[in-house]
């Protein structure tokens, strides 16, 4: 083969490459063509004063706004020239769009226009003069519920999980243990808010209480599960090499049973959110679920938002380390479901 025509093979090859692209430009160029215009539009058109205060905080959420478009656009040219930054723009762009246009509806129905009602919508420099001004104890609450949330989804997985290994080993155990977790199991741990407030010497104990139930009982049957559903053969297998019953429960059934107790994991992650906002709410006297119900009842409901947008970013963090740490151990599971 000449060199005329390998120079010409090689740029046949390239080709595909150069069309995903300009695809990636295109739509990186869309993406920040949209917040372009949120932040001219954020800009150039005038506030409707309402009540009595000049919104706070305008100046800064504008800067934002026009500091967004600008990375956006870099991105986009670095992502033309960069493959990997290319495809997750990619990727990312039609929801950018999206969210482009949700922010300068927002914005002009409150901001500039003052349609929606006032204080139960406010516009995007209100979410910022809340983690502005309102941080500390905005932060305060955060660590709260993360301790909390922290012991009794520990408590809960480590009682579910050597329950279900028992019960699904033992059949002798699961006839004790079973009847217990159908009749306990089903009962939402918020119905037991009443009798834990009562029983416990604290509410903070009496939360964790619940937590550690609502995490309790979906280990248990998701590790039940696993552990009863493991191939027999796999324990033939290992008692003609000499194990014996520790090796079969520690090296042969846990393992196998791994997938179904990631599984439990993440209903009872999912469960003790539920239930630590509702005992925040109702005894706990910290915490994001009191911080919610504090914003309410104090009409600030801008406080409210923030606080929601605060609690979705962790919750959301939280599942993705825990789908990090299933994809670590479960290598081949590693693709079959993405968060």
């Amino acid at each position: 083969m000449s060199p005329f025509e390998q120079t010409g093979s090689a740029s046949a090859f390239d080709q595909p490459r150069l069309q995903v692209d300009g695809s990636v430009l295109a739509r990186g160029a869309f993406a920040t063509a949209a917040w372009t215009a949120v932040a001219a539009s954020v800009t150039l058109l005038a506030n409707k004063k309402v009540g009595f205060a000049d919104p706070l905080y305008v100046g800064e959420t504008n800067a934002g706004f026009i500091g967004w478009a600008v990375l956006l656009a870099l991105a986009t040219a670095v992502g033309a020239l960069w493959p990997p930054l290319g495809r997750r723009l990619g990727r990312a762009a039609p929801w950018l769009v999206v969210l482009a246009l949700f922010v300068g509806v927002w914005d002009l129905l409150t901001a500039k226009l003052g349609l929606l009602p006032v204080p139960f919508f406010a516009p995007p420099s209100a979410l910022v003069e809340v983690y502005a001004e309102d941080w500390p104890r905005l932060g305060e609450s955060v660590l709260h519920s993360l301790r909390l949330l922290a012991l009794g989804f520990l408590f809960g997985t480590i009682s579910g999980f050597v329950t279900g290994v028992a019960i699904g080993w033992s059949r002798g155990l699961g006839y004790w243990v079973h009847p217990v977790l159908r009749f306990l199991g089903p009962i939402p741990s918020t119905a037991l808010l009443p009798m834990a407030f009562f029983f416990f010497p604290s509410s903070f104990s009496a939360a964790i209480f619940l937590i550690a139930l609502a995490t309790w009982f979906p280990v248990t049957v998701l590790t039940w599960s696993g552990v009863a559903s493991v191939d027999k053969a796999y324990y033939d297998v290992a008692r003609t090499l000499g194990a014996g019953r520790a090796f079969l429960i520690f090296k042969v059934a846990i393992p196998a049973a791994l997938p179904h107790v990631f599984v439990g994991l993440f209903m009872g992650l999912g469960a003790s959110f539920s239930v630590l906002v509702a005992a925040e709410m109702m005894g706990v006297k910290s915490g994001l679920g009191y911080y919610l119900q504090w914003a309410q009842g104090w009409a600030a409901y801008s406080n409210m938002y923030g606080a929601l947008i605060v609690m979705a970013l962790i919750f959301s963090g939280l599942i993705t380390l825990l789908f990090s740490a299933r994809d670590r151990l479960l290598g081949w599971q590693k693709d079959v479901v993405k968060w």
